[in-house]
């Protein structure tokens, strides 16, 4: 693969950044200083999560349920954003044949950001309408929303990984992710107090919602019109099937792909039926659910920062494989969930805080794999690659068990006169498959990553001096060592530095 040259990874004299104010697409409006543009890219994130959130999260289930969705409803309603990908390829093909992705994509996301308005008002305007109907609507609103989200992604990872530097580039992201995490956190806790407090109803809150999100996101686009944009690379024409294939011809790409398709089918079997699982058979309320998805996106803001700064030090590939082989515990904890709603809420608490650390750790490590490997030109296809087929597998995957589930109801199975429940055998394949997808992840090429034994070895030894040091009380003194510590270097990349203690006494 081809890889970046110094001029292109740069920021000073004569680097990208200096080129890319030459190359912009808006002349009419100021372009912002790099720095300022992270900080945009980090806010956009941070609203687009609100939009996110308040799309995808369990307050669409229930907004469904309360039409009277099926399990079968619920099981494509949880395959939208990943079956869609395919328009990932549509993307790309688009962003190799434009010279700047800017307006094309600002374009398709302000359709997007519309796209859930109509579905939640129109119960309020139109009463009369049936509810099948609507049902019908809301994931026909799904899918437009899936779709040009997925259509404008390649766009705009294409044109963040043409600017944003290398150097630090996994930092940058975690801190990012950071943000979005707990906007995530607050966007779900103010959705929850919402129902819990305002009196209002289910049609009547979810459309009040719908369009803090929409507001909220379409702030965030117009924030990147005043981020500078470089000219997509020039490449050459080839036929439409080879330009497709080109990611797949890269062997070390290849790997990573293949893990992405396999994982995402062990996702799928289970993820999109927590939520339901936990209204419909646990009894929890609604309020309650959103209270424990918003806790959990704790979790992951409490590592984001560090997780980034472990990529940018030891590679990406340790971080998939450590977080992988723990991600069966969510699956297992929910075939282990007391019938109780309070029980099963701080049961479950700790659960999917570790869950959304883990899903933290994939999630950057995929960006940062993503970006850093595929080549200025063509990037666009090789991000659709590594997202697109997997998402395929995924969608295809979570309508197959939600049509599984429907019928599992009918079948009633039991083992020794205790019934099975449709939604256990879900979870524990799952659980299993997770475990399976660990081998690929292990397969996965990248010739600078340290070993995961490295990782795991630096991390332990981090965590074990910081607590040390809280015993003594230094880190109320000394809040950064464990910062520097995971960035620092050593002589065979397995060793932290010296205590601060040491280095005090040096």
């Amino acid at each position: 693969m081809d890889k970046p040259t110094d001029g292109e990874n740069k920021c000073g004299p004569g680097g990208r950044a200096d080129r890319v104010a030459e190359a912009s697409s808006v002349g009419w409006v100021a372009k912002w200083p790099l720095a300022t543009a992270q900080r945009a890219i980090v806010m956009g994130g941070g609203l687009a999560m609100v939009y996110t959130q308040l799309t995808t999260s369990p307050l669409v289930v229930e907004y469904a349920r309360s039409l009277g969705a099926s399990s079968l409803h619920i099981g494509i309603l949880g395959a939208l954003p990943t079956g869609l990908f395919f328009m990932q390829f549509l993307a790309a093909l688009l962003a190799s044949r434009i010279r700047y992705r800017r307006w094309p994509w600002f374009a398709v996301s302000v359709l997007q950001r519309l796209t859930f308005l109509p579905v939640a008002f129109g119960p309020i305007v139109m009463p009369e309408v049936s509810g099948s109907t609507w049902i019908t609507l809301l994931i026909v609103g799904g899918m437009l929303n899936h779709a040009l989200l997925h259509l404008s992604t390649p766009l705009w990872m294409s044109w963040m990984g043409d600017y944003l530097p290398r150097d630090g580039l996994s930092r940058f992201w975690g801190r990012r992710h950071l943000w979005q995490q707990w906007t995530a956190f607050a966007s779900l806790a103010l959705a929850a107090l919402v129902f819990w407090k305002s009196g209002l109803a289910m049609q009547n809150a979810f459309a009040v919602l719908m369009a803090v999100g929409t507001v909220l996101g379409l702030v965030d686009l117009l924030l990147f019109l005043k981020i500078d944009e470089p000219p997509v690379p020039r490449m050459e024409r080839t036929r439409l099937r080879d330009t497709f294939l080109i990611p797949l011809h890269d062997r070390q790409f290849r790997s990573y792909v293949e893990y992405t398709c396999f994982w995402h089918f062990a996702a799928m079997i289970g993820a999109p039926f927590i939520g339901v699982y936990l209204l419909e058979q646990v009894g929890m309320s609604l309020f309650g659910v959103l209270m424990l998805w918003a806790i959990s996106w704790i979790g992951g803001a409490m590592v984001s920062d560090r997780v980034g700064a472990i990529a940018d030090r030891f590679g990406h590939r340790p971080l998939l494989i450590g977080c992988t082989a723990l991600k069966s515990l969510n699956m297992l904890a929910m075939l282990c969930t007391p019938a109780n709603p309070t029980w099963a809420f701080w049961f479950l608490v700790p659960v999917l805080m570790m869950d959304a650390q883990l899903n933290a750790g994939i999630n950057i490590a995929n960006q940062g794999y993503l970006l850093k490997y595929s080549p200025s030109e063509g990037r666009a296809m090789f991000i659709a690659s590594g997202t697109a087929l997997a998402g395929m597998v995924g969608g295809v995957t979570a309508i197959l068990a939600g049509y599984l589930l429907t019928r599992w109801s009918e079948w009633s199975p039991s083992i020794g006169g205790y019934p099975i429940s449709g939604y256990s055998m879900a979870f524990a394949l799952s659980a299993g498959m997770r475990l399976a997808a660990l081998g690929l992840a292990r397969r996965v090429q990248e010739p600078e990553s340290h070993g995961t034994r490295v990782v795991l070895q630096t991390v332990f030894l981090e965590a074990r001096s910081t607590f040390a040091e809280l015993r003594r009380g230094i880190v109320l003194a000394s809040p950064g060592p464990r910062m520097r510590r995971i960035d620092g270097k050593t002589a065979d990349g397995a060793r932290v530095h010296e205590s601060t203690s040491q280095k005090r006494a040096a």
